[in-house]
């Protein structure tokens, strides 16, 4: 039944992209003021991967720099400066057919809300304001590569409530409040509250993104679970500077596959990243960590791109959990909507640390053993392309 359903939404979408197409020329619609626009990517890429325990993996992957996804987004306007808006996001990975998420049809986004002169009210699933500050915190746009993505990013949550204000002499401000844990008659919701600014002067930027996820009332972990990031970019004409400073204990163990494996020491998240709410049962939580990454990019050409990064991951508890890795890639863009990229990193745990390389999505093939991951140097060469649409 639900994979009837799924073929019949994913048909639907179709056949209006097809008399769009027709009617346009593009795959949007207009008329007396409503715009429907059906939009998406595949990213593929070929991955070489190698850890310090002697293991390789070769394998082709989703989603290096944009997950693989179809969407549907519109707009409709009402009068006086006031429209209302809607948009429905789903992942995809091309390697096998799948979708990104089993359990949703509209994993990545599905909301509906209101543009008005104050700015824009959105409600239902959505995306972070740290999620799609992405390109202010690297020349990856915080995708394969980048150290801080390896750390995980809190992305979307359920029943959200956002305010996005308009830009104001430079300064944007952001307030989301998810209630999607709330429960009759119980003290805690499990809320998850998010607050951003950024701020535009010239070639300069900086700005402020962070979240926070309460545990249940008398948790055995009663620990708030956050993550607050700092940037700062300077656009120097030919390209950009990027500064970003991460604060968060939203890191945990992993099981490795198999389970009967053992743990890897890090790549789990108390505040799930796409949803998952704080359950007060995670002693992860208990561990803070400092993360700092610089990078930067020049342009070639107007169409060719390069740049590099260095982070560092530190565990201020002590407890040794510490990494630090480097990246450096190209980014082509053949039309407007073919991008060709390659890149390189490398990603070097302390003994007590087991961190993983990320892109877009997570990868559909890597390192799942301890011996390969925890204490390990991983290092990835990788090249693929994007085609938007």
């Amino acid at each position: 039944m639900k994979s009837r359903k799924i073929a019949l939404t994913l048909g639907a979408l179709a056949s209006i992209s097809a008399g769009v197409a027709s009617a346009q020329g593009v795959l949007s619609y207009s008329k007396d003021g409503a715009n429907v626009q059906l939009y998406g990517d595949i990213d593929y890429y070929l991955s070489y991967m190698t850890s310090s325990s002697g293991s390789k993996l070769i394998a082709l992957q989703d989603g290096a720099y944009l997950r693989t996804r179809l969407g549907v987004k519109g707009s409709k306007e009402i009068g006086n400066g006031y429209s209302a808006t809607f948009n429905l996001e789903q992942g995809l990975n091309e390697t096998n057919g799948a979708q990104a998420d089993l359990s949703r049809l509209f994993d990545r986004q599905l909301w509906a809300g209101f543009a008005t002169p104050a700015g824009e009210f959105r409600f239902g699933r959505q995306n972070t304001a740290i999620f799609y500050r992405g390109g202010y915190n690297d020349f990856t746009g915080r995708t394969l590569g980048s150290v801080i993505n390896t750390f995980g990013t809190p992305s979307r949550y359920d029943s959200d409530i956002a305010w996005i204000s308009p830009r104001w002499a430079g300064l944007l401000a952001e307030l989301h409040y998810s209630i999607q844990g709330s429960q009759p008659q119980h003290s805690t919701n499990q809320a998850v509250y998010q607050a951003a600014l950024d701020y535009e002067m010239g070639p300069f930027r900086v700005g402020y993104a962070g979240i926070a996820g309460k545990p249940p009332a008398g948790s055995v972990v009663d620990k708030t679970v956050v993550y607050n990031s700092f940037y700062g970019n300077f656009d120097y004409g030919m390209g950009k500077v990027y500064l970003l400073y991460v604060r968060s204990n939203n890191q945990s163990t992993t099981p490795a596959t198999p389970a009967t494996a053992g743990t890897l020491n890090n790549g789990g998240n108390p505040l799930g990243t796409t949803g998952l709410l704080v359950t007060g049962t995670d002693v992860g939580a208990n561990t803070y960590y400092n993360i700092y990454q610089v990078s930067a990019d020049y342009k070639i050409t107007p169409t060719v791109r390069v740049g590099a990064l260095y982070g560092q991951i530190k565990d201020d508890s002590g407890g040794g959990k510490n990494a630090d890795g480097w990246a450096f890639g190209a980014y082509w863009d053949v039309t407007k909507e073919l991008m060709i990229y390659g890149l390189g990193n490398s990603l070097s745990n302390d003994p007590n640390a087991g961190f993983r390389p990320s892109g877009s999505a997570g990868l559909t093939k890597t390192f799942t053993l301890p011996a390969d991951v925890n204490g390990q140097t991983i290092r990835m060469g990788a090249i693929g392309a994007v085609f938007k649409f």
